[in-house]
């Protein structure tokens, strides 16, 4: 199956189901595949606003704002996985998010 397939699937099932968390984020990471970073943050955006606590967009958002140079928003949405983490108890997800919020604030 194509990345284009696999996109058009993945759209299919979030027009039947459209709070498939797993489904969104999957669409979410074959754009980035495509270098499609706009359509991947308007995934994650729409998926942290269905469910607020799929811990792993906070992370993938956070690191595509970084790319498009979001620095603000990307400090912000690592700040708020951090704290997601801390409730779920994910100390790697937690660590993973503080290390790239410092290598930001640092930069910036």
């Amino acid at each position: 199956m194509t990345k284009q397939e696999r996109i058009k699937a993945l759209t299919e099932l979030l027009d039947k189901n459209p709070d498939d968390s797993f489904s969104r984020y999957a669409l979410a990471l074959e754009h980035v595949s495509l270098g499609e970073t706009e359509g991947a943050i308007a995934e994650l955006r729409e998926l942290i606003h269905r469910d607020p606590k799929y811990l792993a967009a906070y992370h993938q958002l956070g690191q595509l704002y970084c790319k498009v140079n979001s620095t603000a928003k990307a400090k912000i949405i690592y700040r708020q996985g951090i704290e997601l983490a801390l409730e779920a108890n994910d100390i790697h997800a937690k660590t993973e998010m503080e290390e790239e919020l410092e290598e930001i604030e640092d930069e910036w």
